[in-house]
């Protein structure tokens, strides 16, 4: 299935800051010089807010940063996959997402066209095929590959979490008859989803007795990695994985929250 890839894979590091005080004359300067139309806003290398050209035209007359800009943000952490930050970004309709460490560093920009390019590199040709290939060289075995319905209560998950909002479109597609088949391996008699856990459990909660897959059959007995992974983790079954939002993730964050935090931390 390929390499994960993250935001610190794509985000560009080098970001054009400004501070609070930075007058909002030389921000009007600065998005004509360098094409951008908005920017993190930095103080003592912590992050405390964004400007935008949207600010500048739609707030109150302000001669510095501090008076226009929005200090609510979501930012992420550089460890946040790519699918999650393009599904953040894609349903806030956020085009330039801030990138900060564990306090509050901002260490980079993460934007749409960056999401564009990570989703362009890492389309495989066919995904199943691959991961066909990849099972057989990683335990010498000859496997075959077959598309059929698979029982949704043989199933047995591999992953601990599934968002909400992806939920919603995987139903969607699945009433449209859109959604693609999951990725199933057969291994002795267990039958292991390795990909496609939103439609599974979408199709589980709407009672859909099978789950339309492709079934790359081992021909033997194999504990795969992510089955002991799944073991140790306790996830059994669907009713062991936890349905969260989008703002819960432990990857996302909102500034506010965190200067809360450092205001509890001040006290």
């Amino acid at each position: 299935m390929g390499k994960k890839s993250f935001v610190k894979d794509y985000m560009t590091k080098d970001v054009i800051s400004v501070s609070p005080e930075t007058k909002t004359t030389d921000i009007i300067k600065l998005m004509q010089k360098s094409h951008h139309n908005s920017y993190p806003v930095v103080k003592d290398g912590k992050l405390v807010g964004m400007v935008t050209a949207f600010d500048i035209v739609a707030k109150e007359d302000s001669e510095t940063v501090s008076g226009i800009m929005s200090t609510k943000l979501v930012v992420a952490n550089q460890n946040l996959s790519i699918n999650d930050a393009s599904r953040v970004m894609f349903r806030r309709g956020i085009s330039r997402m801030p990138v900060v460490d564990t306090d509050g560093t901002l260490v980079g920009i993460i934007t749409n066209t960056d999401m564009v390019r990570s989703h362009i590199e890492r389309s495989t040709p066919n995904k199943v095929e691959y991961f066909k290939k990849t099972m057989e060289q990683l335990y010498g075995i000859k496997t075959t590959l077959r598309h059929m319905p698979v029982e949704t209560k043989k199933l047995r998950p591999t992953q601990d979490r599934v968002y909400a909002d992806e939920l919603e479109g995987r139903a969607y597609e699945l009433e449209k008859g859109l959604a693609e088949p999951a990725i199933v391996v057969k291994t002795g008699d267990r039958w292991i989803l390795v990909d496609g856990h939103h439609r599974a459990v979408a199709s589980t909660q709407r009672g859909y007795e099978t789950v339309d897959s492709y079934v790359v059959d081992l021909g033997t007995d194999i504990k795969l990695g992510m089955e002991k992974t799944a073991d140790k983790a306790g996830i059994k079954t669907f009713d062991d994985i936890e349905i969260i939002d989008d703002d819960k993730h432990p990857l996302i964050a909102l500034t506010e929250s965190m200067q809360d935090q450092e205001s509890k931390g001040d006290d």
